[in-house]
């Protein structure tokens, strides 16, 4: 019972968007009409400029980081509570009951579960993301090779296979969210950092 409850609560506390609210806030706009349509911090970059784009990463970050701990702390230490708490959450970012279930694709959320979860393979997954998008900028093949290379890491670096599932989940995932990236990033027509959307393609 106390994972089911885990669960619904990071379900809602991931489908609290923080891109649709501060776009609200400062321009009164709903943030999936304007650049790429998408409810995230790549978005926010396009739309509202870098200071509410790092607002909205750390905010989506923390929601991961919360519902972890969030299932951690109800149920004594469960590592399957855990890493369910934080793919719910996850899941509440890309389909947010508040919001008709039209969110963004999960990136920031995903950081902040799987730093989470597993610290330094998602620590130095991260580094090579960064420096994927430093060399090409393009975010959405900086966001999979950071996703695919924490579960990667995961798999060779830890022998307790609980979290290595609930990461396998998260990797189809987030490869599934991002098809249409992929299908871009194959033909070479996906947008890069600091292009308006439709320049390249659509983006993140």
């Amino acid at each position: 019972m106390l994972l089911v409850t885990a669960v619904i609560i990071s379900y809602l506390l991931g489908s609290v968007s923080f891109s649709m609210i501060i776009a609200k806030k400062l321009r009164k706009v709903d943030i999936r009409q304007h650049g790429s349509g998408n409810a995230g911090a790549t978005n926010t970059l396009r739309v509202l400029g870098i200071g509410p784009a790092v607002t909205v990463l750390l905010l989506d970050c923390f929601k991961g980081v919360a519902a972890v701990w969030l299932g951690l702390g109800l149920t004594g230490g469960d590592p399957l509570a855990a890493g369910a708490a934080g793919l719910a959450s996850i899941i509440g970012h890309n389909w947010p009951v508040y919001y008709g279930f039209r969110g963004g694709k999960g990136v920031a959320t995903t950081i902040g579960v799987l730093a989470t979860l597993v610290f330094w393979q998602a620590l130095i997954a991260g580094i090579a993301a960064i420096a994927a998008i430093a060399v090409t900028r393009y975010v959405s093949l900086g966001s999979l090779i950071f996703i695919a290379g924490t579960t990667a890491l995961t798999l060779f670096m830890i022998s307790d296979n609980t979290y290595l599932y609930i990461l396998l989940i998260i990797t189809a995932l987030s490869f599934w969210r991002h098809r249409t990236n992929i299908s871009r990033l194959v033909s070479g027509n996906e947008s890069r950092i600091g292009e308006k959307a439709g320049s390249g393609g659509k983006g993140n």
